[in-house]
């Protein structure tokens, strides 16, 4: 039983967790030892062992022997699955990878998309639409709006060499993420960008990120016909 006032294993992961979601301890960075943070935090040496262990094997930080603790390079915190990298998941099909950008601007966006997000008002965000293609084919077309509150690198990254699937993976974790899946019959801008017929059935898949209560990304990804999604646990 913890001692009043004594921080648990799970209280001490969630502070030093938090202090990687916010950039104190940035990707690469190496962490204080052990001893160091239970002297800091009033715990046992052994309380942040067992914090740290589990940070370890959620991904975020990376323990070696006499090479101390350090952030991960690319930290991924995990949900029920892990949001893949398109470009990773074309290719390990077997697959040739190809990307589009079809267009990149800030607007102030719409009030579903901040429903998406619970927030009732915003500024400017980056609305970002973009096509991934497997063997030239049309794969998923992606429309995503990204919060430059919470990832204003995004504003200096060419998304037209790199898609914001895959810089947002590799370099925002985040705290929550909510995913929903239904389909719709297709028209319009997803018909013309997947090259299907009018009505043909399409899974979308819904993706939205938080760090803490602030916004990172929505986007809905609407997937080219016979598209599989794989969780591996």
């Amino acid at each position: 039983m913890t001692a009043p006032g004594r921080l648990s294993w799970t209280d001490v992961r969630d502070r030093i967790r938090a202090r990687i979601l916010n950039r104190t301890y940035a990707p690469g960075d190496r962490l204080p030892r052990d001893e160091d943070l239970a002297l800091e935090l009033g715990c046992a040496r052994a309380t942040v062992h067992r914090a740290m262990q589990e940070l370890s094997q959620s991904g975020l930080i990376e323990r070696k022997r006499k090479g101390g603790t350090h952030v991960r390079a690319h930290p991924v915190t995990r949900a029920t699955f892990d949001i893949p990298i398109t470009r990773r998941e074309v290719e390990q099909r077997g697959s040739r990878y190809a990307y589009q950008l079809v267009s990149r601007q800030l607007e102030v966006p719409p009030s579903p998309v901040m429903a998406r997000f619970g927030i009732h008002q915003s500024g400017p965000m980056l609305h970002v639409k973009a096509v991934h293609l497997a063997d030239n084919r049309p794969y998923i077309y992606e429309d995503r709006w990204i919060d430059t509150g919470s990832a204003p690198e995004i504003l200096n990254i060419d998304l037209t060499t790199q898609s914001a699937n895959e810089w947002l993976v590799l370099n925002k974790p985040y705290s929550r993420v909510d995913v929903r899946f239904h389909a719709i019959k297709a028209a319009g801008e997803i018909a013309r960008q997947l090259a299907v017929a009018t009505g043909e059935a399409l899974l979308i898949i819904e993706r939205t990120t938080w760090i803490g209560d602030q916004p990172i990304t929505t986007v809905q990804s609407a997937t080219a016909p016979g598209y599989q999604l794989i969780s591996q646990g």
